[in-house]
């Protein structure tokens, strides 16, 4: 029984091609969730807009809140925003590292494939 030869590594042009499609995309959903949390601490707290940026980027980046909150509702969207975002951070880094995973996975399979063809042609 014959094996189909793998397919070839696509060039790193296309890799890198990947790399900042998912940069992008990862960007676009970093802002997406200041603004969620710039919203919920603006309405719950009734904080300025400043403010209210400081603390859900505080909170999105894992460093906790800059503020203390006074309401029952601020510390309960507060609540909700940081177990939100600490899946969010786990989400991103996977995120961040699948193109790169995917190139060397297919990269290694490449290469243990044509060590198996050189070994069974000896």
């Amino acid at each position: 029984m014959t094996r189909k030869p793998p397919p070839p590594l696509s060039p790193f042009h296309d890799a890198l091609h990947r790399l900042m499609r998912s940069g992008v995309a990862i960007a676009c959903l970093i802002l997406l969730s200041l603004c969620a949390g710039m919203i919920g601490y603006r309405l719950t707290e009734g904080m300025n807009w400043l403010d209210a940026l400081e603390n859900a980027a505080m909170i999105l980046s894992g460093m906790g809140p800059a503020s203390d909150m006074r309401t029952d509702g601020g510390k309960l969207f507060a609540s909700l925003y940081a177990l939100y975002s600490g899946l969010f951070l786990i989400a991103i880094t996977g995120a961040m590292l699948l193109p790169v995973l995917h190139r060397m996975m297919q990269k290694l399979h490449i290469d243990d494939d044509d060590a198996e063809d050189k070994t069974k042609k000896n």
